[in-house]
């Protein structure tokens, strides 16, 4: 089919998205954003067995990234497109970015969320300035309206991750932290659309040919590893990097990928979820999961990186305060520093205390009790006590569990997953 005059002339204006477009963008955009630390963490390094120097864009405007692209397309559009308002559709980080963005700038901005989003979350985005509609289930319903509403109102979309304006935006983070740190070996960054990888790996590559980009995925959404070899694995689940569990990548990240980034790898939920908890506990700052997914690549392929200079774009903090309350008391029950004892005991005065003095003899820290007595399988003159301890770690609950033994009782470890 022949393309219109028109339709050439529009693909004629369209920018084209390559490194020189990422250095335009970050020039334009200067001192709009925030340019980030890069900076290295000597106990991930020393845990890790390589160089880890982490890129804090938890500390951006609005907790991520995201803000980035917002102000790269904010600043492209013609005085008519900013009096009509821009539209975007997100349930996180990028309506965020966008409403944030907008509102410093006089823009009216309409965000689609889909129904069932966090109320912190639309608040959030309320707060920034943001105008939320509430439509469709999920992301793809949500996003339809958008395109649907942004058509009959005249409004401009902003995509999170398909737009080439937004991609260039969040590349600069690459320059950022090859100035920062010109020796870097590799840059793992969380894949979720794919424009962060895109924009990074073209900014990496301009200025540092030999660095090797590695991109970062969900085991439960593999989405552009399908992309890139048409397959077909399942995209599906509750996975705490919610922010880059997504089904389908954008059309104008996969070649650029494919040409820059080595490879994607996939990490589990249990080392997102250990990611999260290190950077509290050990680094000291917050990481929602797509932000700690990179560093879970370190903790489940450690021999790719022995001995490298490794960069990790910390992409995001914007986790919900009792989802990381949650995975920090998960952390602390999967390496044995919480556990709950189950311990058979005669049903008689003393042996309750006995035990609590055991663990307040070798200091550990009694977080809960359950007593029980009517259990069936227990003699009708025997008790079962329920009790969570904290420990400093395996080998002091070792030592905590070695002495109630001795002392007479029989003792179990309690499975966390029972009820």
């Amino acid at each position: 089919m022949t393309s219109t005059s028109s339709e050439t002339k529009e693909l004629d204006a369209a920018p084209k998205l390559d490194a020189s477009m990422v250095r335009t963008t970050r020039e334009r955009t200067k001192g709009q954003i925030i340019v980030t630390p890069t900076l290295n963490r000597p106990a991930l390094s020393q845990l890790l067995g390589c160089e880890v120097f982490v890129k804090y864009e938890n500390m951006q405007h609005t907790g991520a990234f995201k803000a980035r692209g917002a102000i790269a397309k904010l600043t492209t559009l013609t005085d008519a497109q900013k009096k009509a308002g821009v539209i975007a559709m997100s349930a996180g980080n990028h309506a965020q970015g966008v409403a944030f963005h907008a509102k410093r700038l006089g823009i009216p901005a309409t965000i689609v969320m889909p129904k069932g989003t966090p109320f912190n979350k639309t608040r959030k985005t309320s707060d920034y300035g943001g105008n939320v509609v509430l439509e469709g289930e999920n992301f793809t319903e949500a996003s339809a309206a958008a395109q649907r509403m942004a058509k009959e109102r005249g409004l401009t979309l902003i995509h999170p991750y398909d737009d080439a304006e937004v991609i260039s935006g969040q590349g600069v983070i690459g320059y950022e932290m090859l100035e920062a740190v010109p020796d870097l070996d590799v840059i793992i960054v969380p894949v979720g659309g794919g424009g962060l990888i895109a924009g990074i790996a073209l900014a990496a590559k301009d200025i540092k040919p030999s660095i090797e980009v590695i991109g970062v995925e969900p085991e439960l959404y593999p989405s552009m590893i399908n992309a890139l070899t048409r397959g077909n694995r399942p995209c599906t689940g509750a996975t705490v990097a919610e922010g880059i569990a997504v089904r389908d990548v954008g059309t104008l990240s996969i070649p650029i990928v494919k040409a820059l980034v080595k490879e994607t790898l996939t990490v589990s939920e249990t080392n997102i979820e250990r990611g999260i908890s290190i950077y509290a506990t050990m680094v000291k700052t917050v990481a929602e999961g797509a932000g700690a997914a990179p560093l879970a690549v370190l903790l489940e392929y450690p021999d790719k990186f022995k001995g490298r200079k490794v960069g990790l774009v910390l992409s995001g903090g914007n986790i919900d305060a009792r989802m990381l309350s949650s995975v920090l008391m998960r952390d602390l029950v999967r390496v044995g520093q919480v556990l709950t004892l189950s311990i058979e005991m005669p049903d008689r005065p003393g042996s309750l205390h006995a035990i609590a003095g055991i663990c307040a003899e070798l200091g550990a820290n009694v977080l809960e009790i359950s007593h029980g007595r009517f259990a069936l399988d227990l003699s009708a003159n025997a008790a079962r006590l329920g009790i969570t301890i904290e420990t400093r770690d395996s080998a002091h609950a070792q030592q905590v569990m070695d002495r109630i033994r001795a002392a007479g009782f029989t003792l179990t470890i309690r499975d966390p997953n029972e009820t």
